[in-house]
């Protein structure tokens, strides 16, 4: 489980199928092996260690439903350690099992934050409404703005200076992960309905 926070920005050493090495400093503080790192909002098992970084598998499903197959040397990754659950939950709740990927469409100035819109598939539109969480690329963000094809989240300077996004351009696929409670909902008043309880 983990809030959304990031904690550093990483970069990929290496990127092959089925394993990723990542090079990071800040994470690794506390973390043992067979902990879990988030990348990219992705929750991966670590199981190696050296001084400048991780090394992880990746299963095929998660190449499925993230962008991790697309990542190569030199990528900038989002990373946030496993939560502690003595800590603050500055973000929201983010499990770290992406859902389905969207495409960057744009940036848009307003004042000091930045307007980013999402194009999306239904099946993620669904679970985003306004004012709701959404963790993109790991990140908890605040959903602004949503349509039929696509949705938009507001970017404060600390988010645009400490995370990933800086690095975005439009085309790049992100990582989606919505609020699991409202999935959960969805799912129980489905089973309901097709059991025939009112």
């Amino acid at each position: 489980m983990f809030t959304g926070i990031i904690e550093e920005v990483g970069v990929v050493r290496s990127a092959g199928e089925g394993d990723v090495k990542i090079g990071a400093r800040k994470v690794l503080w506390g973390t043992n092996l067979g902990d879990s790192i988030a990348v990219n909002g992705v929750d991966l098992t670590a199981k190696h260690f050296d001084e400048d970084g991780f090394e992880a598998n990746v299963m095929p499903e998660t190449y499925r439903r993230s962008n991790l197959g697309d990542l190569k040397p030199g990528d900038l990754v989002n990373l946030e350690r496993s939560l502690q659950l003595a800590g603050r939950v500055s973000g929201h709740l983010v499990r770290g099992v992406v859902e389905a990927t969207a495409v960057l469409d744009s940036f848009t100035p307003e004042g000091e934050a930045i307007i980013a819109r999402f194009d999306a598939p239904p099946e993620i539109l669904r679970h985003i409404i306004v004012k709701g969480p959404v963790a993109i690329d790991g990140i908890s963000l605040t959903v602004v703005a949503r349509d039929a094809r696509s949705f938009a989240v507001s970017l404060v300077q600390y988010t645009q200076e400490h995370t990933n996004l800086h690095a975005r351009r439009p085309g790049d696929r992100v990582n989606v992960e919505t609020d699991i409670i409202g999935r959960y909902v969805e799912q129980l008043l489905e089973d309901r309905r097709e059991s025939g309880v009112a």
